[in-house]
C-alpha cells in the first residue's frame, strides 16, 4: 500500500545492506529518515559516529528532532559479527569477541533505544494515536541455532539479548503509546554475511534450509517486512518477534 510511512520521521541505524533497504523503501512510502553509521554506506544522508558512544546517540537524535520536528519510528539495524576476533563456541570464545558483540549488538541499541525513548515519551500522541514505534534486529541464530557452520555463540547470545530486551520495552511502554517489536531474519545477502557468500559448501547448505529462497534471502524482503511494522498497519502489534528465514527454522 503506497504512502504507508506518509508524514512519519524514521531514524535508522546502519548504513547498508537491510538498513539501506529499509531507508530507500520507507521514503518511497513517505518517510523523512535520517540514519547513523560509521561509514556513509549506500545512504546519502546519514550522521557519522560510533554507536557505541552515547555521544552519537544524543547528537543524532537531537538532529534528527532539529531538522524534522520529532521522531516516529526508530529502527536498530546496526550490529557486527566478531568471528575475526575469535567469537566461535563458547569455550573458544575470546574476551574480546565478547565485549565487542555485546557493546556492538546490545550496549549500542540500548544507547540510542534510551535516547528516542526520552524524546517519544515528552511527544504528544500523533494522529493515530500513538507516540511511537521502534523496531529492534534480532536474528534466527538465537533460537534455531546451527551448530555446524555458524558457531559464533557471543552473536547468537547478543540477538538473544535483543528478543528479551524488546518484550520488556513492549510490555512497559505500551502504556504510553510507544510499539516496540523486532524481526529475525535468517541469511541475508549483507557484508555481514560476505564469508558465508564466499562458501560453496555454505551456499549448497542454504539452498536446502531456507527453500523458498533457495538460498541467500535479499536485503529487501527483510526492509518489507520492517516498513509494515514500522507503519500503522501494525498498530495493533506490540512485543512480538516476527521470523522472516525463508524456512530456516522448520526444515533440516
Amino acid at each position: 500500500m503506497a504512502g504507508r510511512m506518509e508524514g512519519k520521521v524514521l531514524l535508522i541505524s546502519g548504513s547498508s545492506g537491510m538498513a539501506a533497504a529499509t531507508a530507500r523503501l520507507a521514503k518511497a512510502e513517505g518517510a523523512a529518515v535520517l540514519a547513523i553509521a560509521r561509514h556513509q554506506g549506500e545512504l546519502d544522508d546519514v550522521f557519522l559516529g560510533d554507536l557505541m558512544d552515547a555521544a552519537t546517540s544524543r547528537d543524532a537524535v537531537r538532529q534528527c528532532v532539529d531538522r524534522f520536528g520529532r521522531i516516529d519510528c526508530l529502527f536498530n539495524v546496526a550490529g557486527i559479527s566478531a568471528r575475526r576476533v575469535g567469537d566461535g563456541p563458547l569455550h573458544t570464545c575470546t574476551e574480546e569477541a565478547w565485549d565487542l558483540t555485546m557493546n556492538a549488538n546490545v550496549k549500542s541499541m540500548f544507547l540510542l533505544s534510551r535516547e528516542v525513548l526520552q524524546v517519544m515519551l515528552r511527544e504528544p500522541p500523533a494522529p493515530n494515536g500513538q507516540r511511537g514505534v521502534i523496531l529492534n534486529m534480532a536474528s534466527v541464530a538465537s533460537t534455531a541455532p546451527e551448530p555446524r557452520y555458524f558457531d559464533t555463540h557471543a552473536y547468537a547470545i547478543s540477538k538473544g539479548a535483543v528478543t528479551a530486551m524488546t518484550k520488556v520495552m513492549a510490555a512497559y511502554y505500551a502504556p504510553q503509546q510507544i510499539r516496540v517489536n523486532a524481526i529475525a531474519p535468517a541469511l541475508v545477502k549483507t557484508r555481514l554475511t560476505e564469508r558465508s557468500q564466499q562458501n560453496p559448501e555454505i551456499l549448497s547448505y542454504l539452498r536446502h534450509k531456507q527453500p523458498l529462497a533457495e538460498g541467500m534471502m535479499e536485503a529487501d524482503e527483510i526492509a518489507r517486512a520492517a516498513v509494515f511494522l514500522l507503519s500503522d498497519e501494525s498498530r495493533m502489534v506490540t512485543g512480538e518477534t516476527l521470523t522472516i528465514d525463508a524456512g530456516w527454522s522448520v526444515s533440516s
